[in-house]
């Protein structure tokens, strides 16, 4: 009788405080360091669909709409990230335009100037330095059907 008493006044109230400890503590603290943003974001319309079936608390259709935004919020986050990225790639396509529309203009520009550039005018009373002739005095004397002889 003794070991009947032992074992039911000590043993098995252990052994389900070892299990409720096991389950309630490193268990939830398990799952907890697991849990993340986007599970949490997930359970939401789960809670929402069990308050809209428990009919004691009426639950208005725009928080069934929020829950079904929140249970599709992979797909609804995929549909903006590619009108953004859309966006971005016309925005792009219009700072490249620009920056070409700009980068001629200054390049016409900056050859107008060249043309208008006032800092480096001759002077009109100088004189323009003579050229050298291409042939010198000695093929002069050859002419022109005889040249291709005369150097050959």
């Amino acid at each position: 009788m003794k070991q009947w008493w032992r074992r039911w006044t000590y043993e098995v109230p252990l052994a389900i405080g070892g299990a409720l400890w096991e389950v309630l503590v490193v268990q939830l603290a398990a799952l907890l360091d697991r849990l993340t943003v986007r599970k949490v974001i997930a359970f939401i319309p789960v809670a929402i669909i069990v308050l809209a079936y428990y009919h004691r608390i009426p639950i208005p259709p725009e928080l069934i709409l929020v829950g079904d935004f929140l249970a599709y919020i992979d797909i609804f986050s995929v549909l903006i990230l590619l009108g953004v990225l859309s966006r971005a790639a016309t925005i792009l396509f219009a700072v490249k335009q620009a920056a070409a529309g700009i980068a001629a203009f200054a390049s016409n520009v900056a050859s107008r100037l060249q043309r208008l550039d006032v800092r480096h005018r001759r002077q009109r009373s100088a004189s323009r330095p003579h050229r050298k002739p291409a042939r010198t005095e000695d093929d002069r004397a050859f002419g022109g059907a005889w040249d291709q002889v005369a150097i050959a």
